[in-house]
């Protein structure tokens, strides 16, 4: 009785699950590609630089960026990377979220917990949708179940229903938290590939003036341009990271609240509703 509810939500999940695994295997290399031919078509277009000489002074922005050399694609790499995963947890969590407002519906199913309107409940999370309202329904299925169930004792059943809630809750939640590992790892390997991108250009710049004892300017200039395109590509895309990261796991927290509120509520309500019976 107690595993009924996961049935059949079981396979569906791990279907999601290996859908966004490939997603991920997919995504990475492609955004790889993706910069790199930005970096050669785009950034390193003969018109962004004097005479369209790709070793003269950049004329502009795109010229400057490519100067940064090897290590520009592997930055712009992580960033499309970022942008891509966190367009992805945008539409995963905006599912889970389900079709209005979440706090909106707690509020809808408390209301209809306390006059005792399960029926009512169970048409709200179906209109609703989402994690919230599937932990939800499970937990008000395992309600009426218990309600029908001789055997057990109040607190038996009311242990029962939190039980059954918890399940449903493991198996919605970790599909949010996935591919936010890779946003997170990124926020220092963004940092850390600035700065190896600073370190080769430093000494670059070292090398050019230990070759002559004037040294060359032009070649000084363009190392040192390349440590710092390096190290602002580099903060730039941890930074968005970092705030991207944080803007979901607050969403995530968010959803994580509903659902054990009401879920609480749930488990509130039978027990008040039976402890006479």
């Amino acid at each position: 009785m107690a595993n009924a509810p996961t049935k059949p939500t079981t396979p569906v999940k791990k279907e999601s699950a290996s859908a966004s695994g490939l997603f991920a295997t997919l995504t990475i290399p492609i955004c790889i590609a993706v910069a790199i031919l930005i970096y050669i078509f785009i950034l390193g277009d003969p018109s962004h630089f004097a005479g369209g000489d790709t070793s003269a002074e950049p004329t502009d922005y795109y010229g400057t960026v490519h100067r940064g050399g090897t290590i520009v694609p592997l930055i712009m790499s992580y960033l499309l990377i970022v942008i891509t995963f966190s367009i992805e947890r945008f539409v995963v969590i905006g599912k889970a979220s389900g079709t209005s407002n979440v706090d909106s519906f707690v509020r809808k199913i408390q209301s209809f917990l306390n006059a005792g309107n399960i029926d009512a409940a169970n048409a709200e999370c179906d209109k609703q949708k989402g994690s919230v309202a599937n932990v939800i329904k499970s937990g008000l299925k395992k309600y009426k179940e218990m309600e029908l169930e001789p055997g057990l004792d109040v607190d038996q059943k009311t242990l029962a229903i939190q039980k059954d809630i918890e399940e449903a809750t493991s198996l919605e939640m970790p599909m949010l938290e996935q591919n936010l590992t890779v946003i997170a790892t990124l926020v220092s390997i963004g940092t850390l590939t600035g700065l190896l991108g600073t370190v080769v250009g430093m000494i670059k710049a070292f090398k050019t003036l230990a070759s002559s004892g004037a040294p060359n300017t032009t070649e000084l200039s363009t190392s040192i341009s390349e440590a710092l395109i390096n190290t602002a590509l580099g903060i730039s895309t941890s930074a968005i990271s970092i705030i991207m990261y944080n803007v979901f796991t607050s969403k995530i927290d968010k959803l994580t609240y509903a659902i054990d509120e009401t879920g609480f509520s749930i488990v509130q309500t039978f027990a008040a509703s039976h402890k006479n019976k």
